[in-house]
């Protein structure tokens, strides 16, 4: 079985084909096809990490829809002083379906 670590949104995936994987908002419409640039490729024994066989390497994604990730609370407190600061914050988020690695 053939996997890859590709970069995704200054964070690195490992997928094989026919995962689905939850990137960072990605500029790209619904149903479209993006291109993910492979750092590193194994497929069975062979492990291929050399930047001019990589260029080779297409790591292909359909994209299946946007959405936004789950809220985190952010809570500043401070004892005696009666300062508190409370807010919210939802990443926005693309899920891609691996379609495949050649």
């Amino acid at each position: 079985m053939a996997y890859a670590i590709v970069r995704a949104g200054g964070r690195q995936e490992k997928v094989s084909e026919g995962d689905l994987v939850v990137l960072d908002r990605q500029p790209d419409e619904v149903g479209s096809s993006i291109e993910l640039p492979a750092l590193m490729l194994v497929d069975g024994d062979k492990v291929t990490s050399d930047k001019k066989d990589l260029d080779k390497v297409k790591v292909a994604a359909e994209v299946l829809e946007h959405m936004r990730g789950k809220k985190i609370v952010i809570q500043k407190y401070k004892n005696k002083t009666g300062y508190k600061k409370r807010q919210g914050h939802r990443q926005d988020q693309t899920r891609v379906k691996i379609t495949d690695i050649k």
